[in-house]
């Protein structure tokens, strides 16, 4: 699939195996429509979504990411925006949105502050083994960052909304700083590739 330019130069691309999934031909990118009031306030950066499908088993995946800032109170709206929309989509009946999952940079700080309440506050569960996982190249200092994120949907007694996928309880990310441009500084390698490591998590169908 082809890339998507963003502002700053950002790219955003799906790159996928074809011999373990084949893309179902729906991708787009999340416009909000108009309210009663005018034109609706959009997404600092248009959220990407592409489907695929492996044994009959369709999913969707929806890629943000937050605009950054100082004061996290700015973040607030289009987080908690982005969760309910979602969620409107996910209960919107056969309307293109079995399986569900949400991935991207959210810029969440920890748990349990008004960011992350947020981001969890219309049933999306990210799996707890990525808590401990580190976010961000830089982060040599030890501290957790909860920046990025891997969900989808649950029920309030922790059920998860999927259809025939199950999660394995196998997560984690990848540490791509001792195989690439080894001869580049950590910030000059986050120009080339990303300040951020990929995150991933396995689902059995």
């Amino acid at each position: 699939m082809s890339p998507r330019v963003r502002r700053g130069t950002e790219r955003l691309t799906f790159l996928y195996d074809t011999d373990r999934v084949q893309a179902s031909g729906l991708v787009g990118e999340i416009v909000l429509p108009p309210a009663a009031e005018g034109p609706a306030d959009q997404f600092a950066r248009t959220p990407y979504a592409a489907e695929f499908a492996r044994g009959g088993v369709d999913f969707l995946l929806t890629t943000v990411h937050v605009l950054w800032g100082d004061n996290p109170a700015r973040r607030l709206p289009e987080i908690t925006a982005f969760a309910q929309w979602m969620r409107a989509w996910a209960d919107r009946p056969k309307d293109w949105n079995q399986n569900l999952l949400v991935l991207g940079n959210f810029n969440l700080d920890r748990i349990d502050d008004p960011l992350f309440e947020a981001f969890i506050s219309t049933g999306l569960w990210p799996p707890t083994e990525l808590n401990t996982v580190p976010r961000t190249i830089f982060g040599a200092d030890g501290s957790n960052h909860f920046y990025d994120q891997i969900a989808w949907f649950s029920e309030p007694d922790g059920t998860s909304l999927l259809e025939s996928m199950t999660y394995t309880g196998r997560a984690g990310h990848f540490d791509f700083i001792p195989h690439l441009y080894t001869d580049l500084t950590r910030n000059e390698v986050s120009w080339r590739i990303s300040d951020h490591y990929p995150l991933w998590a396995e689902f059995s169908m």
